[in-house]
């Protein structure tokens, strides 16, 4: 006995479509599937729709995944305890930590200029902390372009971690393991530096603090 076809009338009501839930689905897609099952014609089979009606609210995958991103840095945190160097700091540890956590993100700001409104944001606060440290306005302007490159590029690299099999801790084993069968007369300063070179400790506040000291003594000319 075959079950009759159900009445489209019968069905739940789909949810209106619009940037925001076509950007939400998006998002749960990448974290529950991965990069490469992002496409559009996969955003609009879970929003039971074609894919030529998200082109309405996207323009295409790129601008899906700029949109995206910016939704994923909705969740930084704007401190405002501790000086300004600490709240520097503790706004760009938080936007890598937001970007990190969904695979492809952070690519996507290391190739543009950020435009969203959560981007801009975060870009409008670190401008403040920074005119707020006593630099000048050329050189908070182009120390913000290099300490979102760094965001991005430390949010890549973790993502990395957080999306593959291996870990952090177990890539840097890996490495250690193949530093220290190299021959030293052919590669004289790993081998007598790797030691240091995988020596434990916070490296990411200290490359925070190389970032800010260096923009402090470095004035843009």
């Amino acid at each position: 006995m075959t079950t009759p076809p159900t009445s489209r009338r019968a069905r739940p009501a789909k949810a209106p479509l619009g940037r925001d839930v076509i950007v939400r689905t998006g998002l749960e897609i990448l974290d529950r599937d991965g990069l490469d099952a992002l496409t559009m014609r996969r955003v609009a089979k879970e929003l039971d729709t074609g894919p030529a009606s998200l082109y309405v609210y996207v323009a295409n995958r790129d601008d899906l995944m700029t949109a995206m991103l910016d939704a994923a840095l909705a969740q930084v945190p704007l401190a405002s305890e501790g000086t300004w160097q600490e709240r520097l700091r503790a706004l760009m540890a938080a936007a890598t930590e937001a970007m990190s956590r969904h695979e492809g993100l952070a690519a996507v700001a290391l190739g543009e200029i950020p435009t969203g409104d959560n981007a801009l944001l975060v870009l409008d606060r670190m401008l403040a902390l920074l005119k707020e440290g006593g630099l000048d306005d050329t050189t908070a302007g182009w120390a913000v372009d290099l300490l979102f490159l760094h965001v991005a590029a430390a949010a890549a690299e973790r993502s990395v971690h957080n999306t593959k099999d291996i870990g952090k801790v177990d890539a840097i084993t890996e490495a250690d393991r193949r530093y220290a069968s190299l021959p030293a007369d052919k590669y004289p300063m790993i081998t007598a530096l790797r030691g240091a070179l995988f020596a434990h400790g916070d490296r990411d506040t200290w490359h925070l603090n190389v970032l800010i000291n260096g923009i402090l003594h470095t004035p843009a000319r």
